[in-house]
């Protein structure tokens, strides 16, 4: 098995840029995901950002989670659950309106903490976004654009917490899925594993490295490059010991941006019809319902609408 992507950031900006741009498309390719390392976010911030996380899931989160246990009975399940998670969970929203001064029970410092946090991850986004356009051949600003719609993108954190669970092989952490969107940021526990990515038929873990960012692309994604870059299905084992914490941060195109291949790519592939164009919102709903499963269909369900649509009369007078 070929080893996780790891990608030195700090290398873009000297004579090892070449190579460290071709780990990057390499992985966006067959892995859909890497990891990067001095990717320009303080350690000693991030070190903050973790330890408020965990003070705030000890004050105000776990007790819940022990009675939502309690009260669905889950210590005691005798067979392999598939309709919900071992997780606990809360969504902070940034753009294009921030929520954070909305949530309940978070200390100020926490608030402004994971603000700060969002404004360097966005910048983080884009930047990556600009540096698949350059390995994709498209024009600078080109992904930005394409997830912009009306109002700019939508971004947000899920805030994630996998305590310690009795039965790990009847309960995920997080059931397999691909991620729906377009570009996510993962700052995970170093400490706790328990993320894993589906590559050639295998779970292969995705490797717990301190005051690193995990990268993966959603299906927005995988659309636009017409599937030159991929989506992979990802799952969360559960642990008997360690509490993981997970703070994954969602780059998505706007509610009304119209999401399709990029014209430039089509041209160059002799498959020219593999994806359909959306609004994203209308894909948002879709992926609701079927989160869990395979991301084909979904694609299926729109070309078909796409085809009827084009397939209807026009009117004339």
């Amino acid at each position: 098995m070929a080893t996780f992507p790891v990608v030195n950031m700090e290398r873009l900006n000297g004579e090892e840029r070449s190579a460290t741009m071709e780990i990057i498309e390499e992985a966006c390719q067959n892995w859909g995901f890497f990891e990067l390392v001095n990717h320009g976010i303080a350690p000693e911030f991030m070190d903050k950002v973790e330890r408020l996380t965990k003070e705030h899931y000890g004050k105000c989160m776990e007790q819940r989670f022990k009675e939502m246990v309690q009260s669905k009975g889950l210590e005691a399940v005798q067979s392999e659950t598939n309709d919900l998670d071992w997780e606990s969970t809360f969504f902070l929203r940034h753009l294009p309106v921030s929520n954070i001064s909305e949530i309940p029970d978070l200390e100020q410092e926490y608030r402004e903490v994971m603000k700060e946090f969002a404004v360097q991850l966005e910048k983080l986004a884009e930047h990556l976004l600009d540096l698949l356009c350059e390995n994709l051949g498209l024009e600078k600003g080109y992904l930005k654009k394409a997830f912009y719609g009306s109002k700019g993108p939508t971004f947000g954190t899920k805030v994630s917490n996998y305590p310690p669970c009795p039965k790990p092989d009847l309960i995920k952490g997080l059931r397999a899925h691909t991620d729906a969107g377009g570009i996510i940021l993962l700052f995970q526990d170093d400490k706790v594993s328990g993320l894993q990515l589906l590559k050639d038929g295998q779970w292969v873990d995705v490797p717990p490295m301190r005051h690193s960012i995990v990268i993966n692309l959603g299906d927005q994604l995988e659309v636009i490059t017409n599937g030159k870059y991929k989506s992979v299905m990802h799952r969360v084992i559960a642990q008997t010991d360690g509490n993981r914490m997970s703070l994954a941060s969602f780059y998505n195109p706007g509610s009304d941006a119209v999401i399709y291949p990029a014209q430039a790519l089509v041209e160059k592939q002799e498959t020219k019809d593999l994806y359909p164009k959306f609004v994203f919102e209308d894909y948002m709903k879709l992926y609701a319902g079927l989160k869990f499963q395979d991301k084909e269909p979904r694609f299926e369900a729109f070309k078909t609408i796409e085809k009827a649509a084009n397939l209807e009369p026009v009117l004339t007078a």
